[in-house]
């Protein structure tokens, strides 16, 4: 199958792409590379691509593709409550004008990276399934919900769109990423010390690990299209549903001679759920998630100490808002994030 990968030289991407290349997939990225040089260790080998701004995708770009992975996004909450404007521009338009172009040209599955974040203030300990109300709380996960919809009105007989709501990704990356919850703890425990959380440490979240999401994008592309067709997904494992104070206490006994240092100077953070995976199971039998929290936080303490992560690329090179602030700063970027060049 031939599958164009939006986003490869992400965080996501990077991992993605020799999985689908394994599984012996054609795979054929499209990036505008605001975050290629987000780089950790030696530099990975990408697909062939394009470099080019998924605001500008044409016809061409989709030509001869069997199915389209989305995963290219403004891709966290703080960017997103930074520049709303540009994450309805970019995430949401954009992402529907890709999927439209994709139905045109043929393109029979387009995998959608949603959220779990969608359910946002959940207001309940009991496990989220895909059908419960969608509570956004974030201009990211609002544009994630709105991407869905429009999609669902795009789905017909010929073509369709598949909504995968990733639980919050964690593990190692070629392309790292550290301002994502247990990527950032692991990185503050061997730098300082201290396993720092701002929040109180009450709120739930699903985590799941970066091979995973990308084991579980390759087995959607191959499904009977009767078990995906038009449908929503949480990507993650019950496992793996635990409170932000519990992951700074796996992070604490992968990081020895840390300790977990709560804060509460943020309060309680509203975004809080418990999520059900079952249904992905169920659709594609014989898929479970392989890593937890714990043998992530110990995977990514070893990835930090051989590849000599400094404070300043932490704080600086692997944390989004702070890459796209220094692009801007330099004159790299245009204040809608075009490249200047």
């Amino acid at each position: 199958m031939r599958v164009l990968l939006t986003g490869h030289q992400g965080y996501l991407g990077t991992v993605m792409a020799p999985v689908l290349a394994a599984a012996g997939h054609e795979v054929v990225g499209l990036d505008a590379g605001l975050f290629a040089d987000c780089v950790l260790g030696p530099s990975p080998v990408d697909p062939p691509g394009h470099r080019v701004d998924l605001r500008d995708v044409t016809a061409e770009h989709v030509a001869g593709v069997d199915a389209v992975i989305h995963l290219a996004a403004l891709s966290n909450d703080p960017l997103g409550s930074l520049a709303p404007e540009l994450t309805y521009d970019i995430n949401h338009h954009a992402s529907v004008r890709l999927a439209r172009l994709a139905r045109d040209a043929g393109v029979r599955r387009f995998l959608y990276a949603s959220t779990c974040s969608v359910y946002g203030a959940a207001g309940s300990s009991d496990l989220v399934t895909e059908d419960a109300p969608l509570r956004p709380v974030t201009p990211y996960a609002e544009s994630k919900v709105r991407v869905e919809d429009d999609l669902h009105a795009l789905s017909d007989g010929d073509f369709s769109p598949v909504f995968m709501r990733n639980a919050t990704a964690f593990g190692h990356s070629p392309r790292l990423r550290a301002d994502i919850v247990l990527n950032n703890l692991v990185g503050h425990a061997l730098l300082s010390g201290e396993v720092l959380v701002l929040s109180d440490g009450t709120p739930w979240r699903p985590l799941v690990h970066a091979a995973d999401i990308a084991r579980a994008f390759t087995a959607a592309l191959t499904a009977t299209r009767e078990a995906v067709h038009d449908r929503a997904f949480n990507i993650g494992s019950e496992t793996n549903n635990v409170t932000v104070a519990e992951i700074a206490e796996q992070v604490a006994e992968a990081v020895s001679g840390s300790k977990v240092v709560i804060t509460g100077e943020t309060g309680a953070d509203p975004r809080s759920y418990r999520v059900d995976f079952s249904r992905f199971r169920a659709a594609v039998p014989g898929f479970d998630c392989e890593w937890t929290v714990k043998q992530g936080a110990l995977e990514l303490a070893d990835a930090y100490r051989k590849h000599g992560l400094t404070r300043e690329d932490f704080e600086q090179r692997f944390t989004r808002l702070a890459v796209l602030r220094a692009a801007s700063d330099a004159g790299a970027v245009d204040d809608t994030l075009r490249w200047r060049r």
